[in-house]
């Protein structure tokens, strides 16, 4: 059987030398630097559109069920989940006037956002034909800590068609 050979002074070396971590850590805050803008932008988009989708959910909801009661239906702005206000930032409600019921009511929008009418448009209404009384356009944004890189814009036509659309065009809110 033989003996391994042992070289003296020789040290074969397990681990990292300093250089070497220090090329590690330069390239992950390189990586680092690349990829957390590209992560806000992502979560910034996602808030967006929930937002948003939750809106025309909201406004396509109010529409079927003018339909479905053969009266109109009425969406608009809600502070108290209960009567209309002017700010949809706090929140919105789909109300059967006639029948004086609340069908939804959603919440507030997330801090530091803003949903907003073009034109001081508080409340839309769809009709039993299902054709909207109010032709509105609203902008979803971030105002808070910065105006953000992207916007939303839900329209309702006088159709009751709605429709959201990206915007990239942010530099302020609304």
């Amino acid at each position: 059987m033989r003996t391994p050979i042992r070289h003296p002074g020789r040290h074969f070396a397990q681990g990292l030398t300093l250089v070497e971590m220090l090329v590690v850590m330069a390239i992950m805050a390189i990586l680092l630097t690349i990829a957390v803008p590209a992560f806000n932008d992502a979560s910034l988009g996602n808030k967006l559109n929930a937002i948003s989708n939750g809106f025309a959910s909201s406004a396509q909801l109010a529409r079927s069920e003018a339909i479905k009661r053969n009266r109109p239906v009425t969406l608009c702005a809600s502070s108290d989940a209960e009567t209309c206000s002017v700010d949809w930032s706090d929140g919105w409600i789909v109300w059967d006037e006639a029948a004086d019921e609340i069908i939804q009511a959603e919440q507030p929008v997330s801090s530091g956002f803003l949903l907003q009418a073009t034109g001081g448009v508080d409340s839309i209404v769809f009709l039993p034909t299902g054709v909207g009384a109010t032709v509105a356009t609203l902008t979803a944004c971030r105002y808070s800590p910065s105006a953000g890189t992207q916007k939303r814009v839900i329209t309702t036509s006088v159709t009751g068609r709605v429709d959201v659309e990206k915007a990239y065009d942010a530099t302020s809110c609304p």
